[in-house]
């Protein structure tokens, strides 16, 4: 709950729960909300999780945010037969391996494809990426080095950075990264890592003309977490990626909702806007609220308890759910069409992906430039024609690339510094094979 997502988050999850008891029946199932603090510790989330299915026995956890958390939680909810929803998106944690888990987010690796494009569109055949040195960070890199090769273009270099890495080690790797041929550089970091990565390079003389940055959905659907000043004076000309989000009314009308609640429930802090984090969230409650209904209004059995009494740890008192199984089967391949985040389609527990925008940093905000999707590849407009999304053209709209240059980074420069190969020529003849 520390963390500015978790309270976005939180928001939408309560006005979910309100939406759902305003359209169903007094006699339907109601959904009551048992919230627990991480506290961004990996054994908080465990005990937590460990309580709420052992006293509270509740029939489904949404959470935990970060990746590492839900790992050990997943096992917990494949043990006790209780859906975990969860919004992390490293694509370590397995759908497939874990049954009862639900992934309410896209992973990281759902988006490599679409920037692998933008590689591909501007002929760069080396990047160097900059990514979290965590589980977190390094998740993606075998997903993207993979789609990257499809199209020819290689990872020249990998660059991981500690989040506990100070400005002066992180002004040192940058130096050496400017020592290499590759101007083409792609950044998987959370936003305060982000942050200061980009005041150094600009401090390192690396956002001018001629280099190429690229940023993930992580980064690019969270900008505004990010100071307006380093976006205005260290950001300027970096493309990124992120989940298309459709502008529609019922968009709109939650949207003046959810933030008059957020000042409600957090009156002391800054404003705040909505992300993709907080739409999957409502969707995420939505599907399983949609899951509750099918059920009918059947009576909640308590969880069924082991045989054995001897010297039961938390782990053996656990039981496990009958209610579980059902819940699980109505999630797993739920489709909502006119859902906030666009279409919000799980299929064997997995997020459907949906189109990337493709957006490019100017002032301190973004704008758009084209979109990806899987059958059309890159396209600067979107037609949504009922089900297909057809492309109006091929190419991406007018991009300002770092140093307010217009044109576009040829990807590579010969080093300015690092080793020098020296040639000579012999003066005399005699050798004119090998000359």
């Amino acid at each position: 709950m520390e963390t500015v997502v978790a309270k976005v988050m939180h928001i939408s999850i309560l006005l979910a729960l309100e939406d759902y008891h305003a359209t169903t029946s007094p006699r339907a199932i109601r959904i009551v909300p048992h919230l627990r603090d991480s506290k961004k510790d990996d054994v908080e989330a465990a005990s937590a999780a460990i309580y709420l299915l052992k006293d509270v026995q509740v029939q489904a956890i949404v959470g935990p945010q970060m990746s590492t958390q839900t790992d050990f939680v997943i096992d917990l909810g494949n043990r006790v037969k209780v859906p975990i929803i969860s919004p992390a998106t490293s694509p370590s944690l397995s759908v497939k391996e874990n049954p009862f888990f639900i992934r309410g987010a896209l992973p990281s690796s759902s988006q490599t494809k679409a920037i692998a494009a933008i590689v591909k569109n501007y002929n760069w055949r080396d990047v160097v990426v900059i990514y979290e040195d965590s589980p977190y960070g390094s998740g993606m890199l075998p997903h993207l080095t993979d789609a990257l090769l499809e199209n020819n273009s290689l990872v020249s270099y990998r660059s991981g950075i500690s989040p506990s890495a100070s400005d002066d080690q992180i002004f040192r790797e940058l130096y050496k990264l400017n020592t290499m041929q590759t101007r083409v550089f792609i950044v998987h970091l959370e936003s305060s890592l982000a942050s200061r990565l980009f005041l150094k390079a600009k401090e390192a003389g690396m956002m001018s003309s001629g280099y190429a940055w690229i940023i993930t959905d992580v980064l690019t659907s969270l900008l505004d977490l990010v100071d307006p000043s380093v976006i205005e004076s260290s950001m300027q000309g970096v493309l990124g990626v992120k989940s298309y989000v459709p502008r529609s009314n019922e968009l709109d009308m939650f949207t003046k909702r959810w933030r008059k609640r957020f000042r409600q429930v957090y009156p002391d802090m800054d404003p705040v806007e909505l992300n993709v984090f907080g739409l999957w969230a409502y969707d995420s409650i939505t599907a399983l609220a949609k899951a509750v209904v099918e059920m009918g209004s059947t009576a909640i059995p308590k969880f069924k308890k082991p045989d054995t009494r001897e010297n039961l740890t938390d782990l053996d008192a656990l039981g496990t759910s009958e209610l579980g199984s059902l819940l699980l089967d109505s999630m797993q391949n739920t489709v909502l069409k006119t859902a906030l985040s666009g279409e919000f389609r799980l299929i064997n527990g997995e997020l459907h992906p949906s189109p990337y925008q493709i957006v490019n940093i100017v002032g301190t905000g973004q704008r758009s430039i084209g979109f990806w999707t899987e059958k059309d590849g890159i396209s600067y407009k979107l037609k949504i024609d009922g089900k297909t999304a057809k492309s109006n053209n091929k190419q991406l709209g007018a991009i300002i690339w770092p140093g307010e240059s217009t044109i576009s980074p040829r990807g590579w420069e010969i080093p300015t510094s690092g080793k020098k190969l020296r040639v000579g020529v012999p003066i005399k003849g005699g050798l004119q094979e090998f000359i």
